[in-house]
């Protein structure tokens, strides 16, 4: 509920109360008034309809934290209102506070706000608490674990903590604090950039059903991690660390699982082959893979329950990659409907078409809708997608973007054709990235636009007009 909503009721109320006030001195009964004496003789109304307080703090908690903070001025009620918010996202932008020249925020304003904010809500205690110190990079670790211990109490239910990079080694999250029975109905924990080595292990955390932990150091030697968690109601985990991660999950429960392994080599190659064996009912996958060394291999296995699959590669991958290899993901995945895949592009020719390779034959029944960001010239990628569209029966709909354009969260493409952009707001392409996707372009319309469906949908993006522009001479290409 925003701030109109809330002067909607207040004025609602009035008119009612006004309304009785009339009804009552019509027929000479005496009026108590709730209104305060000045000096003189005189009476104020209370600006307030008189509501019970806990209908005052249901209100404030449907109302967004800036909005319940800023009514905390108008009168006691707001304010005690305001102490009770039980979703508290603390950051520089929700703290009106600003960085300067260097990228760095106030420290001692930041630390102030927080200390006030917590400790005025001590006292109820909070659901969900999101505390953003990613650009406080000068900050004291020992306020975070002030402000952990005000914060995780039993009535906490969600936790995002995010760290600058420095702390990943050097401030270990207090686990002892959730693990004490302050976690028992907590549902969502997300860790970045901090030590996490609970000693009983995460299994004791009942309710838990998220689980995100980035770049958490969870070793105390630098070999492979173990991430041991039987929480038995566990749906998602997503992880982000430079090194792959051995976990243990109570596998049956976990349908949603997002893995990112900055230095890990061949990660696609593991994920497809352990993670059906390890999680067998997953739902949805994301996987990024930083550097693979080798083509997707064919497997036995499959994710028989998985219906959205997004991969994402960096651009570091030997010369010879095979996209075409990335149908094995498809073969092993028997309901997948969505199918998503990020690239950023190379330069690379084409080559002869009469060469295109075709896999066998692999109907892929419910696959829906596929998208391909940063489509590129390359061979295999090419063939890739014109063995889905002539393998994927049920396809609505396929965006090829030769951009993979990582500012566009919404996916509205580009601003030169999208109103719901601002000009200037596509992501930078240096010249041989802009080469390189008109290249792509050209490959979409020589060899795909003719093989798609007339019942498909086909959307194409390339690089914008205004963003993106390069003199006619200088991206000239022979296909």
């Amino acid at each position: 509920m925003g701030m109109l909503a809330l002067k909607r009721l207040m004025s609602k109320q009035q008119r009612e109360r006004q309304h009785r006030r009339h009804k009552v001195q019509g027929r000479n009964k005496s009026i108590t008034s709730r209104s305060k004496a000045t000096k003189d003789g005189r009476r104020l109304r209370d600006p307030l309809p008189n509501l019970p307080e806990e209908i005052w703090y249901h209100i404030h908690s449907l109302m967004p934290m800036e909005d319940s903070a800023r009514t905390a001025c108008v009168s006691r009620t707001f304010l005690r209102s305001w102490r009770h918010h039980p979703y508290l996202i603390l950051s520089n932008r929700t703290l009106g506070l600003k960085q300067n020249a260097s990228g760095k925020g106030d420290v001692w304003a930041f630390t102030t706000k927080i200390d006030q904010i917590l400790k005025n809500h001590s006292a109820a205690g909070v659901k969900t608490l999101e505390l953003d110190v990613f650009e406080c990079r000068d900050l004291n670790a020992c306020y975070l674990s002030d402000w952990l211990q005000i914060a995780i109490t039993p009535k906490i239910e969600s936790l995002t903590l995010e760290l600058p990079s420095k702390y990943e080694e050097e401030y270990n999250f207090p686990c002892s604090l959730l693990f004490g029975g302050n976690g028992n109905l907590i549902r969502h924990l997300h860790l970045t950039y901090c030590a996490f080595r609970p000693k009983v292990g995460i299994g004791c955390l009942r309710s838990l059903t998220k689980l995100h932990l980035s770049h958490v150091h969870i070793s105390e030697e630098d070999m492979l991690q173990m991430i041991d968690s039987k929480a038995p109601n566990l749906s998602t985990f997503d992880f982000t660390g430079d090194n792959l991660v051995q976990f243990s999950l109570e596998s049956l429960q976990v349908k949603n699982l997002g893995m990112a392994c900055l230095k890990e080599i061949n990660f696609l190659n593991y994920s497809i082959t352990k993670l059906p064996y390890m999680v067998p009912n997953l739902e949805t996958l994301t996987l990024s893979s930083y550097n693979e060394m080798v083509n997707t291999p064919t497997i036995a296995a499959r994710f028989h329950h998985l219906n959205y699959l997004e991969i994402y590669l960096d651009a570091c991958l030997f010369p010879e990659y095979d996209f075409l290899s990335l149908g094995s993901f498809l073969d092993a995945s028997p309901v997948l409907e969505t199918f998503i895949l990020s690239f950023d592009p190379v330069l690379e020719d084409f080559g002869d078409a009469s060469n295109m390779r075709q896999l066998p034959k692999h109907k892929y029944e419910s696959l829906k809708d596929v998208m391909i960001y940063g489509f590129c010239s390359a061979k295999s990628m090419v063939e890739l997608t014109c063995h889905i569209l002539e393998n994927a029966i049920s396809l609505e709909s396929i965006t090829l973007d030769t951009v993979n354009d990582w500012e566009d969260e919404e996916d509205l493409g580009r601003c030169s054709v999208a109103p719901a952009r601002k000009s200037g707001e596509c992501c930078y392409l240096d010249s041989v990235s802009i080469l390189e996707a008109n290249k792509g372009l050209m490959a979409i319309q020589k060899y795909i636009a003719a093989k798609v469906p007339s019942t498909v949908q086909l959307d194409v993006r390339g690089p914008c007009s205004r963003c993106h522009s390069l003199e006619p001479s200088r991206y000239e290409v022979k296909c």
